[in-house]
């Protein structure tokens, strides 16, 4: 069996863990393949409810694995975290592995992501000071701590950082008039993590690859979203990893022929956390109402989310650059009673047309929605399971969203438990 990826379509926060719990119930393994603890994804099935931030969000399925790949940066202390809540609530976490590449966040880069931020001023990008940036440039810098590390403090993981960290204080207390950080204490944290991570810690491209080879399904799990990709998002206002398809190769070792399904995942209507330019975004009573209605409030953050009618030509976008064999409409419910809705279907500069995502983000954020505006609903798609419970109306509106990105619609999520979908076509046979 193949690889199949969930990725998000949007600027991310479409209800991935959700889709994934609901899917993960077929497949021998979930692997998250790019970004850190900046990422937030909430599960709600007959176990509970979980907001997870670096475990993947199939941890709740007996017969998956979870995997930590190599191009994913790791928090220690919140992956420590998240270990102990699922064991506490009954979730066996012995088959969660983490890459022995993946890089780890360390003290100072969560310093230096708070510090950049608060020099930037006005010209913040809204980072969640995670410290993710920050330890993705040390990794292309090659000055990065692997996970791996960990296994040899001495030999190898103590003179890395000894050397990294002269380097950092310099920064944090001359640029940015920080405080210094003390190698023996973060040493000493060092050597607890490896404590605590060492069971997990696995050589994770072989495993996948056994796994593809005994002919098991596996599921790719994205963080954030398409239009926040590092390469091919909306620069600068993006997050430091590629959770597009090609970041799923990379972030695994994982033979691109190996992925036979792509599964974009997109809100029903659009939002964004921190800052740039988003053209669909509602700036009166009816964004603040759909927000509350929605409880638009990141995951891992806190802050409320910006939100705006589906942007159908960034979903377009979004579908070409990863080849969606699918897509997923999440949140439809919270559309319901609206007397009307919109979907944005180009946009205009200076009164000339655009029909493209341009990459230049100043051009973007001159862009004025066209709208086309079709009847709302007032028969609740919530809960639903079956096609034929939605409204006409509902059922109008996912079509044209369908039409106008040039994907079919596999699944329609109604509610945030495993049960409120709709599996509209069977996307892991």
């Amino acid at each position: 069996m193949p690889a199949y990826a969930v990725i998000g379509g949007q600027w991310g926060d479409e209800g991935k863990g959700k889709i994934i719990d609901y899917l993960a119930g077929n497949v021998a393994a979930v692997i998250r393949y790019g970004g850190g603890a900046n990422a937030g994804h909430t599960v709600v099935n007959d176990k509970g409810k979980f907001q997870l931030h670096m475990v993947p969000s199939g941890i709740c399925w007996p017969g998956a694995c979870g995997i930590i790949g190599n191009g994913v940066v790791v928090d220690a202390d919140i992956l420590m975290g998240e270990l102990a809540e699922l064991t506490s609530r009954g979730i066996d976490t012995s088959r969660l592995y983490v890459s022995e590449r993946a890089h780890l966040i360390m003290p100072y880069h969560a310093l230096l992501d708070r510090l950049e931020e608060e020099a930037r001023g006005d010209a913040a990008i809204g980072t969640t000071g995670r410290g993710v940036g920050p330890a993705y440039l040390d990794k292309t810098g090659r000055m990065g701590i692997r996970v791996g590390d960990l296994l040899d403090i001495e030999g190898t993981l103590a003179p890395q950082l000894e050397q990294t960290l002269a380097f950092k204080n310099q920064v944090i207390t001359k640029i940015y008039g920080g405080e210094a950080l003390s190698l023996t204490e973060i040493m000493a944290q060092c050597t607890a993590w490896a404590d605590q991570l060492r069971p997990y810690i696995r050589p994770t491209e072989q495993i996948i690859q056994d796994l593809l080879a005994d002919d098991k399904a596996i599921l790719l799990e994205g963080a954030q979203g398409t239009l926040l990709d590092i390469d091919h998002g909306s620069y600068p206002y993006v997050t430091s990893s590629s959770p597009s398809v090609g970041g799923a190769c990379v972030g695994l070792g994982l033979n691109p022929q190996a992925i036979a399904g792509v599964l974009g995942v997109f809100k029903a209507y659009s939002t964004r956390v921190g800052e740039g330019p988003m053209p669909t975004e509602m700036l009166d009573q009816i964004g603040d109402d759909l927000r509350e209605k929605a409880q638009e409030y990141g995951v891992t953050t806190g802050r409320p989310r910006r939100v705006g009618w589906f942007d159908a030509i960034a979903g377009k976008y979004s579908r070409l650059v990863n080849g969606f064999t699918g897509m997923v409409v999440t949140r439809l419910d919270i559309l319901d009673g609206f007397p009307s809705v919109k979907v944005c279907v180009g946009y205009r500069v200076d009164g000339k047309d655009l029909d493209r995502f341009p990459a230049n983000t100043s051009l973007l954020a001159q862009c004025q929605p066209v709208y086309e505006e079709l009847p709302g609903w007032d028969q609740p798609t919530a809960s639903a399971t079956s096609l034929s419970q939605l409204p006409q109306n509902a059922l109008d509106y996912v079509r044209r969203i369908e039409e106008l990105v040039g994907c079919k619609v596999q699944i329609i999520s109604t509610g945030p438990s495993r049960d409120e979908t709709i599996e509209v076509e069977r996307v892991i046979p």
